[in-house]
């Protein structure tokens, strides 16, 4: 399973009619569930498609293309409810970002990878990782129009959005052909300018953009308007610290101690990371997430 990247939500943006420098004003965002996965609309592409090791996070061993030995003719995860407990903590913090019904269903128009042959197999299982790329992208674009600071960015993001949007549309031939890392930069360049505006005044000493702090103390820590875009936080200790208005994208957060800590305000944060990481009753969150089940009472 894959990290998400440090360089590159689920509401509304804001309706804005006076802005006459963004010709789009006014208009929604993709729908929520378009970015959420939908299991049932999908033909367990995940659980196909993509490699894992026997490790901490997957009890096995498992080959790109070879299919999970929990995966059911149905297509649903014989342990969804005991993935945890049986060892494969991996599956319960990733997320595609809708992408898998999106290929299921628009991409292959409903033909699964089991009846159409072993060629349209491959074909699947090639474009699925380009796609979730894609909706990771519109889960970020969409959550930057969201936020009022960043308002002077929205007709950059705005078009953005909408050209990863026809994007994740293309055919399965155009997608495989796809250079993902250059569409990546451009859209990176201008989630940089929403992050620059949402931590204006933040100053050089909270830029640890990148910084290695697996396993760093950070017990009650002043992270405001922090810029920790890919920020290796592995094992942190990030109790009772204030993470209001930072900026999160990619940081890893896996066994990251989020006990008492403030996330209000922080952005550009998925429910994969949360997922990951440890916390508490007393951790505040932002609107965008939900608090885990496996977090402490």
């Amino acid at each position: 399973m894959e990290r998400p990247s440090g360089d590159v939500l689920n509401s509304k943006a804001p309706r804005d009619p006076q802005n006459t420098q963004d010709p789009h004003a006014g208009q929604d965002p993709p729908a929520p569930h378009d970015l959420r996965a939908d299991c049932g609309n999908c033909f367990g592409l995940c659980c196909v498609a993509l490699p894992f090791a026997a490790s901490t996070d997957f009890a096995v061993d498992k080959a790109a293309g070879k299919p999970c030995g929990n995966l059911r003719d149905d297509f649903r995860c014989g342990i969804h409810t005991r993935l945890r407990d049986e060892g494969f903590t991996g599956c319960t913090v990733y997320d595609c970002f809708g992408a898998g019904q999106k290929v299921s269903q628009v991409t292959f128009g409903g033909r699964d990878w089991r009846s159409g042959g072993r060629e349209h197999a491959r074909r699947m299982f090639d474009v699925f990782p380009v796609v979730r790329h894609l909706h990771e992208l519109l889960w970020y674009l969409t959550e930057a129009l969201t936020l009022p600071a960043a308002r002077p960015a929205h007709a950059e993001v705005r078009r953005a959005l909408d050209e990863t949007e026809r994007l994740t549309r293309r055919t399965a031939e155009e997608l495989a052909e796809l250079d993902v890392a250059a569409h990546r930069q451009r859209v990176n360049e201008v989630l940089l300018k929403v992050s620059d505006l949402m931590r204006a005044g933040a100053g050089r000493a909270k830029n640890r953009r990148g910084a290695d702090l697996m396993g760093a103390r950070l017990k009650g820590a002043d992270l405001r308007k922090a810029n920790l875009r890919g920020a290796y936080l592995i094992a942190a200790d990030l109790t009772g610290a204030d993470l209001r208005g930072a900026d999160l994208i990619g940081a890893d957060l896996r066994d990251t101690d989020l006990t008492d800590a403030d996330l209000t305000g922080a952005f550009f944060l998925t429910q994969p990371q949360i997922n990951a990481a440890r916390g508490s009753a007393g951790t505040r969150l932002p609107a965008s997430v939900t608090r885990p089940g496996h977090w402490a009472a």
